[in-house]
């Protein structure tokens, strides 16, 4: 029977969401707006935690 792995825990900071685009006000000519990305810092864009670190959350 085939051994199936268990869902890596999802990111505390961005809740699986790790890259996101933000406008910043500004226009293009076309007319279409600016972004800048942004990646989560905690689980570096892959939005699930390490298992090192949920290890580390679980002791005392």
């Amino acid at each position: 029977m085939p051994q199936h792995t268990p869902p890596r825990p999802i990111c505390g900071n961005c809740d699986g969401f790790p890259t996101v685009a933000i406008t910043t006000g500004t226009r293009h000519h076309d007319g279409s707006r600016v972004t800048v990305p942004a990646t989560c810092r905690t689980c570096n864009g892959s939005g699930h935690t390490t298992a090192a670190a949920a290890l580390a959350r679980a002791g005392r």
